[in-house]
């Protein structure tokens, strides 16, 4: 029995332009392409405030708590969209931030250890509602894990006549509400994650910085989660920050850098995810980390090669040294 190899023959004419090769199959690759950029670019601008305070976990797990508040949302409305499951996700990500400080200050607990508690039972009290409770919708654990992005293009709403999809909408606003609150309070969120007792001095309230970014990120996650999955969100809202992380140590430019690799991550991830007909979803997050491990490895400042190669210089004796000592 002959097994298929396990990476496919490449071809630049098939893989690369194939995805353009016609008029329906460009639109349907553009706005997968803006899908997932949208996604990379919210996700990643709020994963560089948690990444520079050490916080990634904690958006890992909201992006998996908010579960509980959209299926409670649910319960209460009777629909999974609307205000209602924006405002169910938001006090979702406030609650598991709350929680999480709490048992971490009240007790022996650790915040990781903290952060796996909370987040383990708020997701599996989400599932356990979703099953018993929600199970006749369309939505269930593998799509808020998984996403549904290739069916997701075809959720459709017509904007001056032009057919785009709604989750390219809201992701759109979405984005346009992060990168404004960032903007606007640029100088409360820089204080505030990189020192918190001088925010407290000069009056900023680092602890509700903190609580409205929780809230702005689980608004991220929710509106991702439908088209996207979870999975895909928490490696946006990590691997691009990381990736930026180690190629620059000013703020500002980090967001850019999030930016550009969260872009790139979207438009190499469809291209490659048609080349091996696999999920877009899993090349883009591969992708991601890929880009990830160039920055590890190679980071001007703080790659791990860069930096042995430095060593090594450093370490090796001049060539009139050596010649010295052997005669």
């Amino acid at each position: 029995m002959n097994m298929p190899p396990l990476i496919p023959p490449f071809d630049f004419q098939t893989h690369v332009l194939g995805p353009w090769s016609s008029p329906e199959i460009a639109a349907g690759t553009f706005w997968t392409m803006a899908t997932c950029s949208l996604v990379a670019i919210c996700c990643g601008l709020l994963g560089c405030f948690l990444i520079v305070q050490g916080l990634a976990l904690i958006g890992d797990a909201i992006s998996h708590t908010v579960l509980l508040g959209i299926v409670v949302a649910f319960l209460l409305t009777g629909q999974f969209s609307g205000m209602a499951m924006l405002i169910g996700a938001g006090l979702t990500g406030i609650v598991t931030a709350l929680l999480i400080e709490f048992i971490h200050r009240s007790s022996r607990i650790k915040q990781d250890a903290a952060i796996g508690i909370v987040f383990t039972s708020l997701f599996a009290l989400g599932v356990i509602l979703l099953n018993t409770m929600a199970s006749h919708q369309h939505i269930d654990a593998d799509c808020v894990l998984f996403g549904d992005l290739e069916f997701a293009m075809f959720d459709t709403t017509k904007i001056f006549g032009v057919a785009i999809p709604r989750s390219a909408v809201q992701l759109t606003l979405v984005t346009a509400v992060v990168a404004s609150v960032i903007a606007l309070f640029y100088k409360e969120l820089l204080v505030s994650a990189f020192d918190p007792q001088l925010a407290a001095v000069l009056g900023l309230k680092p602890r509700l910085v903190r609580y409205g970014l929780m809230g702005l990120l689980s608004l991220a996650v929710v509106s991702s989660f439908q088209a996207v999955g979870a999975i895909l969100v928490v490696a946006m809202m990590i691997a691009p920050p990381a990736t930026a992380y180690l190629l620059t140590d000013r703020l500002p430019k980090m967001l850019l850098l999030t930016v550009v690799a969260g872009v790139i991550s979207a438009i190499v991830g469809v291209h490659v995810a048609f080349w091996l007909n696999a999920a877009t979803a899993g090349a883009m997050v591969c992708v991601a980390c890929g880009l990830f491990t160039l920055a590890f490895l190679f980071s001007p400042r703080h790659g791990l090669a860069v930096g042995a190669l430095r060593r090594f210089r450093r370490d090796d004796p001049p060539l009139a040294d050596e010649l010295s000592v052997s005669a």
